[in-house]
């Protein structure tokens, strides 16, 4: 409210250049505010690869002010700028790479970065530069005899009041700022562009929308059951990353902020700035698009990277060299998920997975929330529903299969239960305002919070999941981390007070939006040091915030079994897949009510091509296994699963280059095509990698759907048929309820399994058949990554195999992509499907490294333009071609 009192104009901030502080490392100098003439410090450096970071601070400071730790995951290496320009007023700054200019100006104070001489994002031009500077509290103003008048017309206490500055009403809840106000904004103009994306998470659109006639972009943690569509309230996580794109260029802005933190953006058209050099060519001028981003947060200070790409791949890697790439996840995790509120007990559980097995669907992993507790107290069972969990475990075991319990951060206020007891005994819990252990109301009644913004409380709870101390647990058991927004049931908007104290005797407000990502951070670290840092973890976590890849998955949460949810889901996960999150999904047939059959059956349809793949319904929901809805949706079920499993090795190959390269696994169109405009908005289809495009059905008894088929250059061929689609463009696809239009692109190869396990690890015998699809030149290329699945070893003794394979002129090879990595395997490739193949060969020929040229059968089906190549026997791990005559 305070800040949106600032309108646009002329920034009262002046900078003073005669203060300027050049270093290796940065370059230093104060600004100052004209009417309260309070002193900040402007920092600004280049990082490596295209970054820069402007931070400001108070030059003096009344006491520190909250920076957020943790997130970026090591200082990062600067460049040296140099000062090209200082005079009247201007300060220039010139890259290593002679490419960037940044213009300060001084009066008022303005930032502009300028890339081969044209400005691409300016700073405070709006000037909405906002800095509200640590104050003392103001002295207790009781009225006495003589100064009584004075103060019943002084109305200044009350206005402070009635902007919240030490004090806010919500409702009956008042929230204490014992240090006052300390908001922070600033404006950014982003030049030439109208396309902008990011800032998850909203159920929202996948481009983001003026917000100059409504509300602005909230981000801040809250746990909103049946989250309503299209609306622009913060949900359960925060990644503060807003990427703009035109069709020669990608930015991206990262305002590292944990707090409250809103996001307002104004696009608009303006005339195009270029020295002109006549009246006429004045009036020839073209109308530029120009987007306005403002950024207020409650407190802390102002620490922005600026990545300036230039392509979407390029700003995608520079924020993952600032917060981490995806963890890597174990092979079991990219499998289907069995969850619900509740599975009842061991005879549930085990009925359960026998349905599976009964009906022939692969399942990796079955899910326990929190009724297998014993009274909600976690890393606990129950004792009548759960008497042998070991045993449980075991039985999955045998079958290859895993378990998932929930392990929520309230704990249950009970001296006798051992976990609250520890933790109350070391001073582990929030505390309130007042200095006691803050309590609210969460799943088990009155609860106490983890501080896991302490690392002594992170390391102490990671030792909770050790076998010994988790009784009951066994090595197949992973985890979820769920309610870590953090919710409080009964608290003002359901979350802890912003005056509850944390470490270091920081205030909430300051660390709201990372209280879920250091429980998923101190989850996962449990995970590994259990298995003496031998295994990857598996962690699902609802709150998250930027870095949050490097822990493990996050889904939509509490989603509703309607159709208008299963169309939001797609927009919702490609925004959280481009803040740097490959690991995420949405609840398969909604959480919330009894989706009908068809609408189940689009959604497993769906999320089978969708990085993180669970069904998961309410307590409330009648149950759902995929058997319940007769035989022939069960059949399409089973179909839509078995597509998934027989396409994972294609799916770990994506998570791979996400871990190494961060290229998301779920893309939007525009990514992939980045000078195509029409890709730009497209929201109810995406790329799953390069190589595939998915459109999911969101609409009830479809008979068609309209399909862009992007690039004039491409070739699209049909995914399960080989059919290539006449052209590509707009085109009106048929559907029918059995599947959903896929469709591979032309100049792929894409590598999967010849048939589906019950489970994951059933799988690794199983050989492969590689797709390879044809484009306008004949040519094609694919990549396959291949490990142990589980352990380290790929990291710390570089077993894996990363192979390439690669058509042109008419011979296909396989060659190693990595050769640092060694990972033995018998698997071979038994199949290859060319697709776009022009004529029937005479003959085919397949030769391993150092082997004998031996003949191949093939068929060729002239209709489709397909030539199938069988019982090849080449090794996975081998050098190898084959050659079509």
């Amino acid at each position: 409210r305070r800040q949106k009192l600032l309108h646009l104009g002329k920034s009262l901030y002046r900078a003073l250049l005669d203060s300027v502080i050049l270093s290796d490392e940065n370059v230093k100098f104060h600004i100052i505010h004209e009417e309260n003439k309070v002193l900040l410090q402007v920092e600004i450096c280049e990082i490596e690869g295209n970054i820069f970071r402007l931070k400001i601070d108070e030059a003096a400071p009344l006491r520190a002010r909250y920076k957020v730790p943790d997130v970026l995951i090591k200082e990062p290496t600067t460049q040296r700028l140099f000062i090209s320009q200082k005079e009247a007023g201007i300060l220039v700054l010139s890259s290593v790479n002679e490419d960037y200019k940044l213009q300060v100006t001084a009066n008022p104070f303005e930032v502009e970065i300028q890339s081969k001489g044209e400005t691409v994002l300016s700073m405070n031009s709006n000037g909405l530069l906002y800095f509200e500077h640590l104050q003392p509290p103001p002295c207790d103003r009781r009225p006495t005899a003589e100064n009584k008048e004075e103060a019943t017309s002084d109305s200044s206490k009350e206005k402070q009041e009635d902007l919240g500055l030490w004090q806010e009403k919500f409702g009956s809840f008042l929230d204490i700022k014992a240090h006052g106000p300390s908001s922070v904004g600033m404006d950014f103009s982003l030049h030439g562009f109208d396309h902008v994306y990011g800032i998850p998470q909203h159920t929202e659109a996948l481009l983001l929308k003026n917000t100059s006639d409504g509300d602005a972009y909230r981000l801040y943690n809250l746990d909103i059951f049946g989250h309503k569509i299209h609306d622009k309230i913060g949900i359960y996580g925060s990644v503060p990353l807003l990427l703009a794109h035109k069709p020669n260029r990608t930015s991206g802005i990262f305002w590292l902020n944990s707090s409250e933190t809103l996001v307002d953006i104004n696009t608009k058209a303006v005339a195009e700035v270029r020295p002109s050099r006549s009246a006429a060519e004045a009036a020839k001028q073209r109308a530029m698009p120009l987007t306005d981003v403002r950024w207020m947060s409650e407190s802390g200070i102002i620490d922005v990277f600026l990545l300036m790409g230039p392509t979407a791949l390029d700003v995608f890697k520079q924020f993952a060299q600032l917060t981490g790439t995806q963890a890597l996840p174990p092979l079991f995790a990219l499998g289907y998920h069995q969850c619900r509120w509740n599975y009842e007990d061991e005879q549930d559980v085990k009925a359960v997975d026998a349905g599976f097995d009964e009906h022939d669907i692969p399942y990796d992993v079955i899910w326990l929330d929190i009724e297998h507790t014993d009274g909600k107290r976690y890393f606990t069972w129950d004792k009548k529903k759960f008497q042998n969990p070991r045993k449980m475990q075991e039985h999955l075991r045998k079958k290859k299969r895993k378990l998932v319990v929930i392990v929520d951060p309230h704990i249950k206020v009970d001296p006798m239960y051992t976990l609250y007891a520890e933790a109350k005994d070391k001073g582990y819990f929030v505390k309130d305002r007042n200095g006691k252990d803050f309590e609210g109301i969460c799943w088990p009644g009155s609860s106490c919070y983890l501080d896991f913004t302490n690392p002594e409380v992170r390391k102490w709870y990671a030792g909770q999941f050790s076998f010994k101390t988790y009784k009951g647990s066994t090595n197949i058991l992973f985890v979820w981390n769920d309610m870590n927004e953090p919710s409080v049931f009964k608290g003002a908007e359901l979350t802890m007070p912003k005056d509850a104290r944390h470490y270091n005797n920081w205030e909430h407000r300051d660390v709201h939006n990372l209280y879920g990502f250091y429980q998923q951070m101190a989850t996962a670290e449990g995970l590994i040091r259990r298995s003496s840092g031998k295994e990857r973890p598996f962690v699902l976590t609802r709150s998250f915030f930027a870095g949050s890849q490097k822990y493990g998955a996050v889904w939509t949460g509490d989603n509703t079994a309607d159709w208008g949810y299963l169309k939001i889901s797609i927009p919702m996960l490609l925004t959280i897949s481009m803040a740097g999150i490959s690991f995420c999904g949405a609840d398969v047939g909604g959480f919330i009510g009894d989706p009908e059959p068809e609408l189940l059956v689009r959604w497993y349809q769906a999320g089978a091509y969708q990085p993180f793949f669970r069904g998961h319904s309410n307590m409330e929901s009648k149950r759902r296994e995929p058997w319940l809805f007769g035989e022939k949706n069960t059949q399409i079920i089973r179909e839509a699963i078995r597509e998934r499993y027989v396409l994972l090795p294609y799916l770990y190959t994506l998570f791979y280059r996400a871990h190494t390269a961060a290229e998301p696994v779920m893309r939007p169109l525009w990514v992939e095509f980045p000078g195509n405009i029409e890709t730009f908005g497209v929201e109810n289809e995406y790329m799953l990698g390069n190589a595939l495009l998915v459109h999911p059905v969101t609409e009830q008894e479809a008979k068609a759907v309209s399909v862009l088929l992007p690039g004039s250059e491409e070739i699209w061929y049909d995914f399960r048929k080989f059919k290539r689609m006449e052209d590509a463009g707009t085109l009106k696809i048929p559907v029918t309820l059995e599947n959903i239009p896929v469709f591979q692109r032309g100049g792929t190869v894409i590598p999967r399994k010849t048939t589906a396990g019950k489970s994951t690890e059933w799988m690794p015998d199983i050989s492969y058949e590689l797709h390879v699809a044809l484009d306008t030149k004949a040519c094609a290329i694919g990549e396959l990554y291949l490990d142990d699945g589980h352990s380290f070893q790929y990291l710390h003794k570089k077993q894996f195999l990363y192979r390439k394979f690669t058509f042109h002129k008419n011979i296909l090879t396989s060659s190693c992509t990595d050769g640092s990595g060694q990972y033995h395997t018998a698997c071979v490739v038994e199949k290859v499907i060319f697709l776009g193949f022009g004529q029937q060969p005479t003959s085919v020929t397949a030769c391993s490294k150092g082997g004998k040229e031996k003949e191949v059968i093939f068929t060729y089906n002239k209709k489709t333009s397909t030539l199938t190549l069988e019982n090849l026997a080449l090794r996975v791990d081998a050098d190898w071609e084959i050659c079509i005559n």
